[in-house]
C-alpha cells in the first residue's frame, strides 16, 4: 500500500550526501529544517541538552527522523568548547535560540566563522536577529500576527484565527531556513565561503504571502476578512458538509469549472444569479449547502471525481494515506513501527530523498560515535564524560 523508503544497493547518493549538519535541539521549526536536510541525505547531528535537564525531556522532538543525537552541556565552558570544535568540521549549524544566547556562550558567528570560514550559520528565530522584538518570546500565532498575514485569516464577523502552527513555524520558519541553507551551500561551492543566515519567521511567512500583498490592488482582497474570493466569501470556494457528516472542498473559480460544479449539483445555471454577483453569494452558499447535505461524501466523489469541477473530499489523515491517488504516487510511507508519514517533497528524478525508516535517536545515543568522527580521542571523550559535560546513552543498560 505504502512506498517503502529503502536505499537500494548501488543507489545514487542523495542530493545532500556528505553535508555535515549540527542542529541545536529546539522546538518545532528547527527540527523540521534539520529533518528536511536529513531526508535529502545530509548527516544531521542533533545536539541535545543532557537528559537530566527538564528542557531536554520537554522538547519531545517528533521530527528527528534520520538524525543522530549527541548530548552536550553547552552551559559549561568545556561544553561550549566541544561545540566550537564540532563546528570546525561541520558545514552547517542550525541555531534556534533567541538573539544573544549563542554570543553569551562564546559561540556567536564571528567566533565560529573565524575558525571555520566555510561554516553556514543558520539562525532560526521568530523575530530575527535585530529589531525591537529580537529578544522577545513568541510563538507561531505572534509571528503570524506581526507579519500581517493573520489579519487575512478567518471567516466573516469572526476573530482572525491561525491554521494551527503550520504557517509561521513550519512554512515561514523551517522550510524557509532549509531553503536558505541550500542557497548558501550552492553559493559556497563558488566562493568557498560560508555565511550567516538570519531566518525570521515573521519575514518568512510575510515572504510566503507575497501574492496577497501583490494582489491587493487587483480587488481580490478589497472586502473585509471572510468576504473575498479565496477566504470563504465565495460560494464556489468553500467547504460543505455531506449527509454523513464529512465535508467536500469546492474550488470552482473559473467559469468553465463553475459550470461543471453547477451541473454536478443538479442545478440549472440559467436559474441562478451570475457567478460573480457578490450580493448573491450568501444566498448561494445556503443553496449549495442544502444540496451537498443530501448525499454522502462517497456519493459526491463518484459524481465529481471524473470532472473538472474542482470538487474534492476533505480527507482525514487516515483517509489521505489510503486514498487511491496518494497510494498510486506512494505519497505516504511507513516507518519500522508502521507509523505513517508524508513522503519528502518535492520528488527528484535522479537523487530523490530516502527518508529513514528507523526509530528516532535517544538523547545521547550517538555522542561517542559523533565525537570520534569529528576527531576527538577516546581519552578526551572519557574526560568529558567524567566531567558530566557530555552524556553517553548506554543502550544495553536501558533496554
Amino acid at each position: 500500500v505504502y512506498g517503502r523508503a529503502t536505499a537500494t544497493e548501488g543507489a545514487v547518493a542523495m542530493a545532500l550526501s556528505g553535508v555535515r549538519v549540527l542542529e541545536l535541539a529546539g522546538l518545532a521549526p528547527a527540527p523540521l529544517c534539520g529533518m528536511i536536510l536529513a531526508d535529502f541525505g545530509a548527516q544531521v547531528v542533533r545536539v541535545d541538552r543532557l537528559s537530566q535537564s527538564a528542557a531536554a525531556s520537554a522538547h519531545g522532538d517528533v521530527q528527528a527522523r534520520g538524525k543522530r543525537s549527541l548530548a552536550l552541556d553547552l552551559k559549561q565552558p568545556q561544553g561550549a568548547a566541544v561545540l566550537r570544535r564540532l563546528c570546525g568540521g561541520a558545514d552547517v549549524l542550525i541555531e534556534p535560540f533567541r538573539h544573544g544566547v549563542m554570543e553569551r556562550l562564546g559561540l556567536g558567528p564571528e567566533v565560529l566563522l573565524q575558525e571555520n570560514p566555510r561554516l553556514i550559520y543558520a539562525r532560526l528565530t521568530g523575530f530575527g536577529q535585530t529589531g525591537k522584538y529580537a529578544k522577545s518570546a513568541g510563538h507561531d500565532i505572534n509571528y503570524l500576527a506581526l507579519s500581517g498575514v493573520l489579519s487575512k485569516l478567518g471567516r466573516k464577523n469572526e476573530n482572525p484565527y491561525p491554521p494551527v502552527n503550520l504557517l509561521a513555524d513550519f512554512a515561514g520558519g523551517g522550510v524557509m531556513c532549509a531553503l536558505g541553507i541550500v542557497i548558501a551551500l550552492f553559493e559556497r561551492a563558488r566562493s568557498g565561503k560560508g555565511q550567516v543566515i538570519d531566518a525570521s519567521m515573521v519575514e518568512g511567512v510575510a515572504y510566503l504571502s507575497s501574492f496577497l500583498w501583490k494582489s491587493e490592488n487587483l480587488g481580490l482582497w478589497s472586502q473585509p476578512r471572510g468576504e473575498n474570493l479565496l477566504d470563504s466569501g465565495a460560494p464556489f470556494y468553500e467547504t460543505y458538509k455531506t449527509s454523513d457528516g464529512k465535508f467536500m472542498a469546492v474550488g470552482a473559480i473559473e467559469p468553465k469549472f463553475y459550470n461543471q460544479l453547477i451541473k454536478g449539483l443538479g442545478l440549472n445555471l440559467d436559474e441562478l444569479p451570475a457567478q460573480m454577483s457578490f450580493s448573491d453569494w450568501p444566498e448561494m452558499k445556503k443553496k449549495f449547502a442544502s444540496v451537498f447535505a443530501q448525499k454522502t461524501q462517497a456519493e459526491w466523489c463518484s459524481i465529481f471525481d471524473s470532472t473538472d469541477a474542482c470538487v474534492t473530499p476533505v480527507l482525514s489523515f487516515e483517509d489521505a494515506a489510503s486514498h487511491q491517488h496518494n497510494k498510486e504516487r506512494s505519497s505516504f510511507f511507513k516507518n519500522y513501527l508502521g507509523e505513517i508519514s508524508p513522503r519528502p517533497a518535492p520528488v527528484l528524478s535522479r537523487t530523490p530523498a530516502v527518508p529513514s525508516c528507523k526509530r528516532d535517536p535517544f538523547v545521547g545515543e550517538h555522542t561517542e560515535e559523533v565525537l570520534l568522527e569529528y576527531g576527538f580521542t577516546k581519552q578526551e571523550i572519557a574526560k568529558l564524560h567524567s566531567d558530566e559535560t557530555i552524556e553517553i546513552k548506554d543502550l544495553k543498560a536501558s533496554l
